[in-house]
Order: structure tokens, then sequence, then C-alpha cells
């Protein structure tokens, strides 16, 4: 599973962004824009949904409760300081996608019980996509977090995110996780297109090995 996280750049808009990235293949998207107010969200939301519909896509957005309701996309991904999944839940409804961040096997074990559907688990790596950032993971750590979570039977889907690279995707999979989240590496790469190709042929390849 590839999550794209959409991430202003000097080259392309956000609706480019998603264009290219679906184009390559990816049916995940969040939309993240910290900065944006409600309504610049918003415009840039309705450039987008119909470039995920007409794909098949997964929409969500970073935060934002009351807009996804508002919009009728899939769900939304909280932050440690965003809105509470449980209340997130109340308020979208039994089919919506409610992903959560992580940075700790404490932190996902917290969610034994609740609604949640994923677990963005990271950072990977130092990256410059949040202001501020949680302690480096790493792969060591991604295996003895996955390792004491499922220990204790929560069998939630974990999506490793900060800073990954196609490169690192064979490692960071034979760790255990369910997925990889990405933004910049795609974004910066010569082809977007190609290499967000790239980066799901080798999801599917390190499926095959498990």
């Amino acid at each position: 599973m590839l999550q794209f996280i959409t991430h202003p750049s000097d080259r392309y808009s956000i609706a480019e962004e998603v264009q290219m990235v679906l184009e390559g293949g990816c049916k995940w998207i969040q939309l993240r824009l910290k900065d944006a107010s409600d309504e610049e969200f918003r415009q840039t939301a309705l450039e987008i949904i119909p470039l995920c519909k007409e794909n098949e896509a997964f929409l969500v957005f970073d935060d934002r409760v009351e807009l996804a309701k508002e919009m009728s996309v899939h769900g939304v991904h909280l932050g440690k300081d965003d809105m509470n999944p449980l209340v997130a839940r109340e308020n979208m409804g039994p089919e919506a996608i409610i992903g959560c961040t992580a940075n700790t096997a404490a932190d996902i074990i917290a969610f034994r019980g609740w609604d949640v559907d994923y677990v963005g688990l990271g950072p990977f790596r130092y990256t410059t996509t949040k202001s501020k950032l949680s302690p480096i993971i790493g792969l060591d750590g991604y295996r003895t977090i996955v390792d004491e979570v499922r220990k204790t039977d929560i069998l939630i889907p974990i999506v490793a995110i900060g800073g990954i690279t196609l490169e690192d995707i064979p490692a960071i999979m034979d760790t255990g996780v369910n997925g990889v989240a990405m933004s910049g590496a795609i974004i910066n790469a010569p082809d977007p297109v190609e290499y967000t190709r790239s980066a799901i042929s080798a999801l599917r390849e390190a499926f095959k090995k498990r």
C-alpha cells in the first residue's frame, strides 16, 4: 500500500502532484495543507476530488474533519494534536477511514478497541514535511515496534512515514509494516509518474517475499 501525502512545491500545483501520482498507479491520497485556511483547503480539494474519483482512489484529509464530512471524502488522518479519533468517528460515521499518527508502540497500543483503520508510524528519518518532528525511528525501531504491537494481538495496519525513498522500501517492508507513505521523494523526482510506478512495483515485490 502506497499513500501519497501532498506537499507544496515550487514545481507543481497540488492538483498536478495528485494527477501525476494517480497516473503512476497510486490509489491513496492524503491532502495535507497545514498552513492553508479552510477556504484555500476547500478550493484545492475541489480540484483533486474529481481526479481521485476518476481514478477510483481513496482521498483522506489531514485533520479538517468538518471539511471532510462536508465534502464527502473517504476519511481523515489525525495527528497527535488533532481531533480525538473517537470524536472524529462519531462525526464521520462508520464507513469513514480514520488514520492516526504514532511514534511508539505505546501510541499504537493505546488505540486498542478504538475504531481506527490504520496508523502512520514515523518518522523513518529526518523530513522537512513536518515542523514538529518526533524522534527518528529507523529500521531497527520499526522492527521492534511492529513486533511489540503484534505480540499484543493488535492487527491494525501500520504505514511507515517520514523521509522514505524508493531505495528504502524493501528494507522497511521487511520490518513487518503494511505500507509506506511518501511525499517529497516523489514530487522531487525527475519523473514523479515513473517514480510512483517504481515505488508501487517495489511494494508488490516486497509483499511477494512475505
